[in-house]
């Protein structure tokens, strides 16, 4: 990295806000009798379910609170369409996404029409080609090759003006159904199927792709297809739309139906993912079957899907799971690549990073920015440079938001597009130092802190002594968590940590335990690798953690999976060990800026006024102490009175004694360190015992007799060898209260 250095010690990702909210005797009563335990009750009270009908709502997940699907906008004159259409024996035409809410909401919909009897081809575009949102040279196709005469498009936006306009105007009607962000102008399709849809007032606007796709087949089957939940489970669950109301529901019951899934495709991807069944929850969907299905969009013709979900061939969905799960392990290579390179660009002198090189797969970009925001805490734009243009993704904190930082500069974009968190772009590879100029001055002009962190939102403090498998089980029944209740975050502080190794590729994460008292847990800390060295030494730790069950071997553990991690006190780490290597891009003491957080205390002065000139009026939040020390005066020690006596004793026999050549001869002979030797001599020297001339040394056997405490060089060697003790021997927190709290 350019600049100053990323830091390496342990710092928090996020800002913390503990939840101090207490519900009333009442409420845990209320909560007792259905079953919540009572960090269960907190949780729930401090989300915002505090009476009996909400409380009942939230555990039931009943299907019968779904709303009607007809409240949504131009619900009846899909259907009425789409009815025809059936009855006329059409060619129907669904459009779907290159992503799992894309793939599972056209497979919705791909199924409800086959149930009425219907003809229904699938098309997911590819985003290489294709792009996102209709696509004018695809719907001609399919027009003018496959006789399609009405098309649906699903998770597909609310866009595409000019392409649905040429197919209406070729008769072929267009039934746009969606949940993304409405734009200002409508395309003029034959129906718009939207939550958010101004023309209506549905009463739930967070529905999923997939969700819509489902209000669709429910009301043309006139009856809840339940079968068709497990795709909705994984659609909503990936797409990180929130999980509250209707959504909820869906999901809940989807996950119950996934883990019976009579899909033999779905069941093909759970098998090569060594999935346990009976344990299949939101973390499965979100950390196993959605990336799958992503990566295949991400890398490649994503329309496989479609047959993977929907199909009855046991060998093809069979091939079809094996080549998504290639795809995915594909996938991370290829993050992981682009994300060292772009970590190596990364310049921290500015307030926002723009990284763009030619050669990365723009499939994944999103991916890569995210990353690198999380370890980083900046916004970060990553783009691909293809035939001089730059195409990627950018991902912000809360602090600054992107599409207001970027709407006003439109003419420097090809396309651009996103939200306050997140954004797409194309821009001219020659615009690229402008788009980094105008997103520094947005952050200067508009004064924003940029050290100011997302939040982190910890929902209590955890005892490890009162944590048991069934704190968990009383958990799980406030899942399933995503998207606006999210899984209960825990503070976990007075701790020890032992045991700390690296685990996965390359040793990308951590493992270590956490002792409180007499109870201990494992923690895995994805992604925290490279700071095994740090987790092995740090004191003081707090840990946010969340709960997991474990199960490896027949037996099930509690573990606890690291959120995020923060030292109040400075860190000291102990590196002096030859064989520990210094992280990368720390500044010595010596050299380091009013603005270094993080230093390494290397090769140490030959004074210890200097050393503490170093430190003097600076404060650190890490130090890591190598203690390099050119000659090692602490192994040698200051000379004892045998020592001298017996050098002197030497010496004295010869009427000269050339130090220039028999140096080595005499260090040998007298078994003494020839830098403790030199040192000796010195001292002689300046006592007056012998003069050196042009490196020839005479004793003068005339001197009198004086102490060698009288030499100034044995007092400096004397405070030498203890300083050299302390920086050799001394704790790393010895070293550092001498620092700064002893007196010269």
């Amino acid at each position: 990295m350019t600049g100053r250095k990323y830091k390496n010690m342990i710092t928090s990702t996020y800002d913390w806000k503990i939840n101090t909210k207490e519900p009333d005797a009442g409420f845990f009563k209320l909560a007792k009798e259905h079953g919540l335990a009572k960090t269960a009750a907190k949780i729930a009270y401090e989300r915002g379910i505090r009476t009996e009908e909400a409380l009942e709502d939230f555990l039931k997940a009943d299907l019968s609170h779904l709303h009607d699907p007809y409240l949504l906008h131009d619900m009846d004159k899909a259907v009425a369409r789409i009815r025809q259409a059936i009855e006329n024996y059409e060619q129907i035409l669904v459009y779907g996404d290159y992503d799992a809410d894309g793939m599972t909401s056209a497979s919705i919909v791909k199924e409800a029409l086959e149930m009425m009897g219907a003809e229904a081809r699938v098309y997911l575009p590819n985003r290489f080609t294709d792009g996102y949102g209709p696509n004018e040279s695809v719907y001609k196709y399919f027009i003018e090759q496959e006789g399609i005469s009405l098309i649906i498009t699903v998770d597909n936006g609310v866009a595409g003006n000019e392409a649905i306009a040429y197919a209406q105007e070729q008769g072929v009607d267009v039934i746009v159904t969606d949940h993304h962000s409405m734009p200002s102008q409508l395309p003029e399709a034959y129906a718009i199927v939207h939550p958010e849809h101004p023309g209506a007032d549905y009463p739930f606007k967070y529905l999923a792709g997939c969700g819509v796709a489902f209000k669709i087949a429910t009301a043309l089957l006139e009856t809840i297809p339940t079968e068709m939940l497990d795709l909705v489970a994984i659609g909503t669950i990936a797409d990180m739309v929130s999980l509250t109301d209707e959504n909820r529901i869906m999901v809940k019951v989807g996950l119950e139906i996934l883990k019976t899934t009579e899909r033999i495709g779905l069941q093909e991807l759970l098998r090569i993912s060594e999935v346990d069944l009976t344990t299949i929850s939101e973390e499965t969907v979100a950390f196993k079957l959605a990336p799958q299905l992503n990566a295949l969009g991400r890398l490649d013709d994503p329309n496989p899907a479609i047959e993977l979900l929907t199909g009855f061939d046991d060998e093809e969905a069979q091939a079809i799971a094996l080549e998504i799960n290639a795809k995915n392990e594909e996938r991370k290579e290829v993050v992981q690549n682009i994300f060292d390179e772009a970590m190596s660009m990364v310049d921290l002198d500015k307030p926002v990073q723009v990284l763009a090189k030619e050669g990365w797969h723009p499939g994944v970009l999103g991916i890569v920015a995210g990353r690198i925001m999380e370890q980083i805490s900046q916004t970060v734009v990553v783009l691909n440079i293809e035939d001089g243009l730059a195409k990627g993704s950018a991902r912000s904190l809360e602090s600054i938001n992107i599409f207001h930082a970027l709407d006003d500069h439109r003419d420097i974009f090809t396309t651009f597009g996103g939200h306050a968190g997140a954004a797409g772009m194309t821009l001219p590879e020659e615009n690229l130092t402008q788009l980094s100029d105008i997103l520094c001055s947005y952050v200067y002009d508009n004064d924003i802190d940029t050290s100011a962190k997302n939040t982190l939102n910890l929902d209590e403090e955890l005892q490890l002594g009162e944590l048991s498998l069934d704190t968990i089980r009383s958990l799980e029944k406030l899942a399933p968590f995503g998207m606006d209740n999210k899984k209960p975050v825990f503070w976990l502080h007075d701790i020890t940590v032992t045991q700390a190794r690296t685990m996965g590729q390359n040793g990308a994460h951590l493992k270590f335990k956490v002792k409180q008292g007499k109870a201990s847990f494992d923690v895995v800390a994805f992604n925290k690798g490279h700071l095994l060295q740090e987790f092995q030494q740090a004191q003081g730790l707090e840990l946010a953690v969340t709960l997991s069950v474990n199960v490896w071997n027949g037996q099930t553990t509690l573990q606890l999976m690291l959120a995020d991690v923060r030292v109040d006190n400075v860190q000291l780490f102990d590196f002096r060990s030859k064989n520990m290597v210094l992280p990368e891009g720390l500044p010595t003491v010596e050299e380091a800026s009013d603005e270094a957080t993080a230093v390494v205390l290397d090769t140490l002065p030959n004074s210890e006024t200097e050393l503490k000139e170093w430190f003097d009026g600076k404060e650190f939040q890490a130090i890591y102490f190598k203690n390099r020390i050119k000659e090692a005066y602490y192994l040698t020690g200051y000379g004892t009175r045998e020592q001298f006596a017996r050098l002197y004793k030497t010496i004295y026999q010869f009427p000269e004694f050339d130090v220039r050549y028999k140096l080595d001869d005499l260090s040998h002979y007298l078994k003494i360190d020839k830098i403790l030797l030199i040192k000796m001599i010195q001292i002689f020297d300046e006592l007056g015992f012998v003069t050196i001339d042009n490196g020839v040394m005479t004793v003068n056997k005339e001197a009198g007799k004086r102490d060698i405490e009288e030499s100034k060089i044995f007092q400096d060697l004397k405070r030498l060898v203890k300083f050299q003790e302390l920086m050799a021997l001394g704790t790393p927190q010895e070293i550092y209260d001498w620092l700064y709290n002893q007196e010269q």
